[in-house]
């Protein structure tokens, strides 16, 4: 049996990861820049993370959601207090786009409504639902259709107002920064027009925190930089630093019943070990803040060129957009200099590195993008 071919891959063949370093089946050593679109929030290999794992798995490792399992409590008060949502509630599932679809089900089931509305270059996952809230031609489907979604342009309340005035809408969903789409940022100001619209209009506002959350921001949540509370938050990527997990977060006016949400794997043991012990590693290594200050870092390090268009993003969130396709860029980056990197479209690098990136690693990169934008 062969493997179905839809991914592109480089020839590098990870074998061993420790922090932001990886060494591939040759003993050749990268820096890591990418940490697996975003999922390496603590750094590869962590040594308390993985005391963590391998202790719960001595023990037991998964059982189904139909018996207490007290770890998903500890991690429901844990992220609770350590996000400052200590009043919402915790609905755990298997990944960013479970999160996003459990989402919108959720915001639909509260206003008995069933539109949604998202933004232009938007991204929220690869299941048939989450593609239906993603503005992205080259991944729709005839069956893409779990949702009628319209499509607003990012920082035009204008727009979202128009759309919500017809009564219809559920939900508005929106990334605390747009990943995939560019490493675009909604502003403070829309996203306190769009939480007071969504409240006097009667939708949830969605806070597709998946890739911009868990500190990499330099805030635990990107939308905490505006001040907002969204309805509903989810969550993935780095929620456990590479094991399949992810959730939701719901304000206190949503009301559970059972059987309203569902999930096999969510909340599983293994799971609620790795994500507690990111949340202890978190705050005991101070990795929100580092973000945030090694983040700036790299911003004002990156070389002036007639080649960079633009330098955007927060914390360990970042894009460096080009005025020309970056394939080879990042192809040298990668096979001459050893350095990880991954790209939105055709025209930007983009970095997210685990959240424990050093200064020195991040003088690494910026004397090394400044060598390959010299050469090339």
């Amino acid at each position: 049996m062969n493997l179905f071919d839809v991914y592109s891959l480089f020839d590098v063949t990870p074998v061993e990861a420790k922090g932001c370093r990886v060494w591939d089946d040759k003993g050749q050593e990268y820096l890591d820049l990418y940490g697996g679109h975003a999922v390496i929030s603590i750094g590869h290999s962590h040594p308390d993370y993985i005391k963590a794992i391998t202790s719960q798995l001595s023990k037991i490792g998964f059982y189904s959601n139909s018996v207490i399992n007290p770890l998903q409590e500890q991690l429901a008060v844990k992220l609770g207090k350590t996000c400052g949502y200590e009043d919402y509630s915790l609905f755990l599932d298997n990944s960013g786009a479970e999160s996003n679809e459990n989402a919108v089900k959720l915001a639909s089931f509260h206003t008995c409504r069933d539109r949604v509305i998202a933004f232009r270059k938007s991204f929220h996952g690869r299941t048939s639902g989450a593609v239906s809230l993603t503005d992205n031609p080259g991944i729709v489907s005839p069956f893409n259709s779990h949702h009628k979604v319209s499509f607003c342009e990012l920082n035009n309340a204008g727009q979202v107002e128009y759309e919500l005035k017809k009564g219809d809408v559920a939900a508005v969903i929106i990334e605390g920064i747009q990943g995939c789409g560019g490493i675009n940022l909604p502003s403070d100001v829309f996203l306190k027009e769009l939480e007071s619209l969504c409240h006097l209009y009667g939708a949830v506002l969605i806070l597709d925190e998946v890739q911009s959350g868990y500190g990499r921001t330099g805030k635990f949540f990107a939308h905490q930089w505006a001040g907002i509370r969204p309805g509903i938050i989810t969550l993935g990527k780095g929620i456990a630093n590479g094991f399949p997990c992810g959730g939701i977060l719901i304000a206190p006016e949503f009301k559970a019943s059972k059987g309203m949400l569902g999930t096999t794997f969510g909340g599983n043991y293994l799971a609620m070990a790795a994500a507690l012990s990111v949340l202890e590693v978190m705050e005991k290594e101070n990795l929100v803040e580092n973000a945030g200050e090694i983040g700036e870092y790299i911003k004002a390090g990156i070389p002036s060129s007639p080649r960079i268009k633009d330098v955007r993003g927060k914390g360990l969130m970042l894009g460096i957009e080009f005025n020309e396709e970056v394939a080879p860029l990042r192809k040298a980056l990668l096979f001459d200099k050893h350095i990880f990197t991954g790209v939105a479209g055709k025209n930007m690098i983009r970095l997210l590195a685990p959240l424990c990136l050093s200064k020195a690693e991040a003088d690494e990169f910026i004397k090394a993008l400044t060598e390959v934008i010299q050469d090339k």
